[in-house]
């Protein structure tokens, strides 16, 4: 069986990330399986590109899709307030073009698609012909454009008066998106689409959005290489980072520092306090653009690494890792860090509850409770023994939980389910079990 991933990017990102470990562990399980990306840069021979058309009437065609979807954004230039992340229109300038280079296939599996697909065409028409499984890494497949809404609540109807566009009118770019969807979801050929989440909160998200309200939603969590990320020699690790031997390392990464969702502003006003009851904190980040902002103890910044190997060197030599996310999917981080044996604290919010068992692999605090955060990490930092337990139940959840292995079967499972019953045309669809 042929299974085609369909990704805005190849390895650049969580998501993309997330797909391509995918993508690698269907081949371990012995699966025909590729990737048809937009943004390639990676030397994988089975990832294939999307190649811009070259006939003058295409392009003249989609340069004036291009203006027409920038001129409907342009209007909200002035309103939009700060602070918040991509907000993502439905359509893109070669709709059919893409979907014409999509190679013959048993199943697609979408992922991270803004930008690349035009879901109002893309989905009626693939479905016509073969199952579509749709891996969701955020919340923007079931909004009228944002990836999170930041507690909006506003795609459980139709969307409009969106906050993220700063938009005073409930017929707003957000609700034009929304609609498309709709269309273009309910042209979808009954039982050929599936939603996987790979939380259990954003699968509970999505059952409360009405563009879902009739596709049935399952829960895959992600997987890693467990060889990849594991515990390596903290001493070694140290040196090679130039961080004190006897340092007390709080580890904080996220593609973007400055995204306020990942909270690393609730960290930096939490850590006055726990340098006042840590002996020689330290502050180590990882990630793109870091603000100037002083954290109130040491702070060694290492920019971006997209090397997994050395990304796991750099948790090995941290005694904490700690994300105080406000809304979160799987974090990829979470389970990184989990796997090299580092115990995790974090905002009770998202999908990390679905990681962070209190007590064994680290702890939850409220979200927004910078306080007990400060606690929380003095806690954890002053009882080595404790963060000696929590490592190695961390390295046991994971080899349990989230090889990646095990992920690629139970998306192998699904595959077989959908190629098989995709010929049963009446069969309804409906919601599933959180599983």
């Amino acid at each position: 069986m042929n299974v085609i991933h369909v990704s805005t990017k190849d390895i650049r990102g969580g998501a993309a990330r997330s797909a391509y470990r995918l993508h690698q562990g269907l081949q371990r399980i012995g699966w025909s399986s590729r990737m048809f990306v937009q943004d390639k840069t990676c030397p994988d021979q089975t990832v294939l590109r999307f190649k811009p058309p070259d006939s003058l009437v295409t392009r003249l065609r989609g340069r004036l899709r291009r203006e027409v979807i920038a001129r409907d954004f342009s209007r909200y230039h002035a309103s939009r307030p700060a602070g918040y992340e991509l907000f993502s229109d439905d359509r893109v300038p070669f709709q059919e073009t893409v979907l014409a280079q999509i190679p013959q296939c048993d199943v697609v599996n979408l992922h991270w698609v803004a930008g690349l697909l035009d879901i109002t065409s893309f989905l009626p028409q693939m479905t016509q012909s073969r199952p579509v499984v749709w891996t969701l890494h955020d919340m923007n497949a079931f909004t009228g454009g944002c990836h999170y809404d930041h507690g909006c609540g506003r795609f459980t109807g139709s969307c409009g008066l969106c906050p993220q566009l700063g938009s005073t009118s409930e017929q707003d770019l957000s609700r034009a998106v929304w609609e498309r969807k709709s269309h273009a979801l309910a042209a979808c050929k009954k039982g050929r689409l599936r939603i996987v989440t790979p939380s259990r909160w954003l699968a509970e998200e999505a059952q409360k959005s009405t563009l879902l309200s009739g596709v049935r939603v399952d829960v895959i969590p992600y997987g890693l290489d467990l060889d990849v990320f594991a515990p390596r020699d903290r001493a070694f690790s140290r040196d090679l980072l130039g961080i004190p031997q006897d340092a007390r390392v709080v580890f904080f990464l996220a593609d973007a520092l400055d995204i306020r969702r990942k909270g690393f502003f609730h960290l930096i006003e939490a850590l006055p306090h726990c340098a006042k009851h840590i002996d020689k904190l330290l502050l180590v980040s990882l990630g793109q653009s870091p603000p100037k902002v002083d954290g109130g103890a040491p702070w060694l910044h290492l920019g971006s690494i997209n090397d997994d190997r050395l990304l796991s060197v750099v948790y090995s030599a941290a005694d904490l890792f700690v994300l105080p996310s406000l809304q979160d999917n799987l974090a990829n981080t979470v389970l990184e860090a989990m796997a090299c044996g580092v115990p995790v604290v974090s905002f009770n919010a998202g999908g990390t509850p679905d990681m962070v068992r209190p007590g064994v692999t680290g702890q939850l605090v409220p979200a927004f409770d910078v306080p007990a955060l400060a606690v929380m990490i003095v806690q954890l930092l002053n009882t080595p023994g404790l963060l000696k337990t929590m490592s190695t139940h961390c390295r046991q959840v994971a080899r349990d939980e989230y090889p990646l292995t095990l992920q690629a079967q139970r998306y192998a499972e699904l595959y077989k389910t959908l190629v098989s019953d995709s010929a049963n045309e009446g069969r309804s669809l409906s919601i599933g079990p959180l599983s």
